[in-house]
């Protein structure tokens, strides 16, 4: 891809922006901000809730939209260019899934004297509009299995982001819904650069023109990448955005 197509950037938070402390890198801050000042956008895409994603933007100065809870939430801009909300995962889909699990695991756990494996929501779920985040005490190998081995499809994926276990609607991802963002905002995704680390940034990654990962990414997402950073989080970040804008 010519870098001059490239009209924005689409960027991970938790593990990109971010370091494995979840303490955001002012490298990070310092080039999209750069970026913006050269009329480049930057749209945050991320497996946090909304208002997390919104505050995240606003402190950073990034303008091109938001993509929340791995695509279940966006935001899209009124008449007067406002961003607001809009839901598009099926939260009951999520819930009947958690539900089930939490059910099977609970039985499990009581027929092994209480040395099985526990399952909870993460703290901020009361704030979750579409998906279910829930604490990496399971292997997320063990839910998928238990939700394959039920005669019931529940219509869902799971997926392990290394700071929290996400169960989402399956028919919406972050491509997905990056895509209405970036369309919302006036232009393709094959205009735009992606920034990630780990397996739920992989669908957004695909759908876009530049795709990189970030040195401490996931292999599989190092895979599909364009181009390898030399280094981790934020600086891998401020690494791509010098290279190619």
């Amino acid at each position: 891809m010519e870098t001059q197509k490239i009209k924005a950037i689409a960027v991970d938070v938790d593990g990109t922006i971010t370091d494995k402390d979840r303490k955001i890198c002012i490298s990070a801050i310092e080039a999209i901000r750069s970026a913006e000042e050269l009329g480049i956008p930057t749209i945050i895409v991320t497996g946090n809730i909304f208002f997390y994603a919104y505050a995240t933007a606003i402190l950073i100065g990034a303008t091109g939209g938001i993509v929340a809870e791995n695509g279940g939430v966006i935001s899209e801009p009124d008449e007067e260019g406002v961003e607001k909300i809009k839901v598009l995962g099926d939260f009951k889909k999520t819930q009947k899934a958690f539900d089930y699990l939490k059910s099977v695991l609970t039985n499990n756990n009581n027929n092994n004297n209480g040395n099985g494996n526990q399952i909870q929501m993460v703290d901020d779920s009361d704030s979750r509009l579409s998906e279910i985040a829930i604490y990496r005490t399971i292997d997320e190998k063990v839910l998928k299995n238990l939700l394959k081995e039920s005669k019931e499809d529940f219509d869902v994926e799971v997926y392990d982001t290394q700071f929290a276990i996400h169960i989402t609607d399956k028919n919406i991802n972050k491509g997905t819904s990056l895509g209405i963002v970036a369309k919302k905002h006036g232009f393709n995704v094959d205009e735009i650069l992606a920034i990630g680390d780990s397996e739920n940034d992989i669908e957004f990654l695909k759908v876009c023109g530049l795709k990189i990962a970030v040195a401490n990414a996931d292999e599989n997402l190092k895979k599909i990448a364009d181009y390898v950073c030399e280094n981790k989080y934020g600086d891998g970040v401020k690494e791509a955005i010098e290279k190619f804008i």
